[in-house]
């Protein structure tokens, strides 16, 4: 038995073990999975990255151009040539990715991995069900601060890795407040997250390391399994990383990042969050906004989970609820409107 069809297997009993999913079906490879989709209505598809006669990526494009409603989730194993693979999909516009199992034996095996997917699919499955809405026009009211932003600070998980692309591609090349970023992702996918960014953004980008100078201009990102703070050393902002214990599971979480750039940044603290599951990042919202630092979330109709987004705005804690494409703009606007008033 191939490594696909050992993992095959595995997905399926991990499902399996909760009665509100149903499998709807496997298949070999991407084609096979193709053919059955075009017979089977599908709300979420697990994809391993690498497959025999279509290999994930190609098969996820496919997937994307054909079925507008269904919600992929990538499962990779944890190399390099794996991560790099999956940070692409991400990017395309896969809506997570997972690793797979490393464990000894199968019962471990499915264990981990029902603990990964079985939440995810829930959440995917409820977004691609959902009958959209008549957009409403949105009206941006313009949030005025009182001090000039000088560190943008963005949280984001399920669906990050494409709406961090799309905001920094919308951002200009010359755009000089740092940026840190926290996207909950495992160990060896943030440094190809981060090499992705900085080419579509144009600006340095890199994983952050423990008392790495933040400098304007550029842009970190959390590694994966350490949670990234501010800290001020020797008179200068610097990345700092632990290992304290996850906050709403997760390690990283934006609540490391949010809190310490309230605490060293203040009000010239400029914070986004971006689609993902859960809660994560509302607590430092809520110190942030203490402080007055203005905070902008994407709207519900381009997120791929409203979850952490939807826990700031509906804690009345947002100053701006925007779609993805609207908010390198409003960034900027808020940057300018500082800088004219001083």
């Amino acid at each position: 038995m191939d490594d696909s069809a050992v993992v095959r297997g595995l997905l399926v009993r991990a499902l399996d073990t909760d009665p509100y999913i149903t499998v709807a079906g496997t298949a070999m490879h991407g084609l096979a999975a193709l053919e059955f989709m075009r017979k089977t209505p599908v709300d979420v598809v697990v994809l391993d990255v690498e497959m025999p006669v279509m290999d994930g990526v190609t098969a996820l494009r496919a997937i994307l151009k054909e079925f507008h409603n269904t919600q992929v989730i990538m499962a990779s194993s944890m190399t390099y040539e794996g991560a790099e693979t999956t940070i692409q999909a991400l990017t395309i516009g896969a809506a997570e990715c997972i690793a797979k199992p490393v464990a000894k034996n199968a019962a471990d095996s499915i264990a981990q991995l029902s603990q990964q997917l079985l939440p995810l699919v829930k959440a995917l499955g409820q977004h691609s069900t959902q009958t959209a809405a008549p957009e409403k026009p949105v009206l941006v009211t313009p949030t005025t601060t009182a001090a000039i932003p000088k560190i943008l600070v963005v949280g984001a998980s399920t669906g990050g890795p494409k709406a961090l692309s799309s905001l920094v591609a919308g951002l200009p090349v010359d755009f000089d407040l740092p940026i840190l970023i926290t996207q909950h992702m495992p160990p060896m996918f943030t440094p190809m997250l981060a090499k992705h960014l900085e080419k579509d953004g144009g600006r340095p980008c890199c994983e952050a390391t423990n008392g790495m100078l933040i400098e304007r201009g550029k842009t970190y990102v959390a590694p994966g399994g350490f949670h990234m703070a501010i800290d001020r050393q020797d008179k200068r902002m610097v990345t700092v990383l632990n290992e304290e214990p996850p906050e709403h599971f997760c390690r990283p979480s934006v609540n490391f990042l949010y809190r310490s750039a309230a605490q060293w940044y203040g009000q010239s603290t400029l914070a986004v969050m971006l689609t993902g599951m859960g809660e994560d990042g509302i607590e430092g919202a809520r110190e942030l906004s203490a402080v007055g630092a203005p905070i902008i979330v994407q709207d519900k109709a381009t997120s791929v989970v409203w979850g952490m987004p939807a826990a700031i705005a509906n804690a009345g804690l947002a100053d701006q609820t925007l779609p993805l494409d609207l908010i390198p703009n409003a960034i900027q606007r808020i940057c300018r409107q500082a800088m004219a008033v001083k």
